[in-house]
């Protein structure tokens, strides 16, 4: 079964002065309000693209590494992800950096790196950035 998620943008004005209202229409969850400068300068109290993306990536790596994780016996107290999309103007996207923390009893060091990155590989949100560098930090508490 396949599922298709729908978020409207609606943007007035120019690039510089226009803004934008972000809805996600699937869930209905939460509204945003975009600027360029939002984007550009990282206002405080509004999103824009790049953090919509880190959330996305954070959320499908945290599926992806669990699932991975499962499929070999293990069951994770904790996933604590956070991904850092960065942002040039005049260039866009240049990257995403996943820092993981997590909490996993009985894995190894070595079984837990080898799944953390197979998880950044497989990740269907790390497929659909696979144009920019994605980077892995990773401990085991």
């Amino acid at each position: 079964m396949s599922t298709t998620s729908e978020a409207r943008t609606v943007w007035k004005g120019s690039l510089t002065e226009g803004s934008g209202s972000t809805h996600l229409q699937s869930s209905g969850v939460a509204n945003f309000d975009v600027t360029w400068a939002g984007r550009s300068e990282g206002f405080a109290g509004m999103t824009n693209p790049e953090e919509l993306v880190g959330a996305a990536h954070s959320a499908c790596y945290s599926m992806a590494l669990s699932h991975a994780l499962g499929g070999e016996g293990f069951t994770p107290e904790s996933l604590d992800v956070t991904a850092a999309v960065t942002f040039v103007p005049g260039e866009g996207i240049t990257g995403s950096h996943l820092l993981l923390q997590a909490s996993i009893p009985g894995i190894s060091q070595e079984d837990f790196h080898r799944l953390a990155e197979d998880a950044k590989a497989g990740c269907p949100v790390s497929k659909a950035l696979a144009g920019v560098p994605i980077t892995l930090e990773a401990s085991l508490s």
